[in-house]
């Protein structure tokens, strides 16, 4: 069984289970989400009756939010020097299709929602790994000898040598100029 859902101008295909990508849905994660239905097929049958079709409802559930890709939009007009150039990213929603009339997804198909996936690594990062303290640290760093270092070798003076220094060449003079008489 699958249907035609109508949502953010557009039509999708979806089926018990299904993730979709929407454009933003304004609910909470964990929320549902009812969706218009415009054809349902269940198997041979196939109903696209306004009348019959609103009846039957189509829910999804809220997984996460995000953004889609950037797409780069750029202006130019030739020989005036006009260019504009503009970025976007789309805010998205990702619904999971959770019952398609009297079919509904069993729970432990459900997805869970990424984002309090990601908390529960974090917690889990944070408690394995205990910070010292300082004063173990100070009590470490004052136990082991200090090496000291050598000191900088400076590079040697240069010295003046009494070779004869090059000279320029004198200029050469202009040409007398020619009078006419």
């Amino acid at each position: 069984m699958y249907a035609i859902v109508r949502s953010g101008g557009r039509q999708e295909k979806v089926v018990v289970g299904d993730v979709i990508t929407l454009d933003r849905v304004d609910a909470t994660p964990g929320d549902t989400v009812v969706l218009p239905t415009l054809l349902l097929v269940d198997g041979d049958k196939v109903t696209s009756d306004s009348k019959a079709l609103a009846g039957i409802t189509v829910t999804g559930e809220v997984v996460s939010h995000g953004k889609g890709q950037k797409i780069e939009i750029l202006r130019y007009k030739n020989k005036t020097g006009y260019r504009r150039r503009q970025g976007h990213r789309s805010a998205l929603t990702d619904v999971q299709i959770v019952q398609i009339g009297s079919t509904k997804i069993a729970d432990k198909d459900k997805l869970a929602a990424p984002v309090a996936k990601k908390a529960a690594k974090k917690a889990v990062a944070k408690k394995a790994a205990p910070k010292p303290e300082v004063a173990e640290v100070v009590a470490e760093a004052t136990d082991a000898p200090v090496a000291k270092k050598a000191p900088a070798k400076k590079a040697p003076a240069k010295k003046a040598t009494d070779a004869p220094v090059a000279k320029k060449a004198p200029a050469k003079k202009a040409a007398p100029k020619k009078t006419e008489e």
